[in-house]
């Protein structure tokens, strides 16, 4: 009977993941809940800071799946201990003996709804991050104005906020609230784009240089200081409250849309699987690598490893180095190499 590595979830960690573990010559599946791979980059329009098409880093990475079980729609029912490994019983009835498991189930985005100060759900044209990059790949969304004016963009919604239960910085927010603005502006040339932010976080190569062309090349404004307030006048329109804190003057802004960063949250079911292998899960919900700066991709339990942001928020480069780096660590593990 083949000896496989189960990785678990579909996103680009476990397509990566799985891609680099059929060149090492091990047997891979693919394990995705939902109907097809990408995960979130699946649902996004372009990438920072090349402003490449997301979709062509899916296609990319489902060339190198062709010889690899997929199993699509299907979810762990059970995980029993083998003498060496796991006997995985998927929900389709299908049954893996495996010598080892690549966690790579990813994150949530932080519900909206719940900073109701923002209007998410109660104002018509309050969105998220999320549903602008629906939007941008042609999905229809009454919510934004055939030709907008005026643009907001909040940052560090549902991140860096202990009252919401995520006291930890998204990484990405900054970045894709800069990348969707540009978007806005390129679609929109006339109209006034403004960032509201606590403080900007670009730390990835080419990153502020994005930033720089933001302002310069695109007139964007950025606005240090959280939004106090958010309202609807009667027109329609959504009003933002904001001060200045570089200025130290208070900021009221009328838009026609206004974009909420949601930020990332680690998954419910995190709790689930932990409890069925029996390790723990960090403080912040996610899982917990044996060490946070040498073994990022391993846990405390023998035969177990992490890919991607299932240990906490990542960008897309940092996320497929690690998918390469458990890759790698699996067959030393298997080789009786580690």
């Amino acid at each position: 009977m083949a000896e496989y590595i189960a990785v678990v979830g579909g996103g680009i960690a476990g397509m990566e993941t799985a891609v680099r573990l059929k060149a090492l010559g091990l047997e891979p599946v693919l394990i995705e809940r939902s109907e097809s791979l990408g995960g979130h980059v699946a649902s996004w329009h372009r990438l920072f800071p090349d402003m490449s098409h997301a979709d062509k880093l899916i296609k990319d990475l489902e060339k190198g799946l062709e010889d690899v079980d997929v199993q699509l729609g299907a979810e762990i029912s059970s995980l029993n201990p083998l003498r060496k490994g796991y006997s995985l019983v998927l929900t389709n009835g299908k049954v893996y003996p495996c010598r080892a498991i690549v966690l790579a189930t990813g994150f949530s985005l932080f519900p909206a709804e719940r900073k109701e100060e923002y209007g998410y759900g109660i104002y018509d044209h309050v969105i998220t991050n999320r549903d602008l990059e629906g939007w941008f790949n042609g999905k229809a969304d009454s919510r934004v104005p055939e030709s907008p004016r005026a643009i907001g963009f909040v940052h560090c919604v549902g991140s860096r906020d202990i009252k919401a239960g995520n006291s930890q910085c998204s990484k990405v927010c900054c970045i894709t609230a800069i990348k969707q603005a540009i978007e806005m502006k390129e679609k929109f040339p006339e109209a006034e784009v403004y960032c509201f932010y606590m403080d900007l976080r670009l730390f990835g190569k080419k990153y502020e240089d994005f930033y720089i062309k933001a302002q310069r090349d695109y007139n964007i404004h950025f606005i240090r200081g959280r939004v106090s307030e958010v309202a609807e006048t009667i027109d329609g329109q959504v009003q933002v409250k904001a001060e200045d804190t570089l200025s130290g003057k208070p900021v009221r802004v009328r838009l026609d849309l206004l974009v909420l960063m949601a930020g990332i949250v680690c998954n419910a079911d995190n709790q689930t699987f932990t409890q069925a292998v029996q390790m723990p899960l960090d403080d912040d919900g996610f899982f917990r690598s044996r060490d946070n700066v040498g073994a990022i991709t391993e846990s405390d339990r023998p035969g177990v490893f992490f890919a991607g942001a299932c240990t906490g928020a990542k960008t897309i480069p940092e996320t497929l180095a690690e998918a390469r780096s458990a890759a790698l660590n699996v067959y030393l593990y298997v080789k009786g190499l580690k």
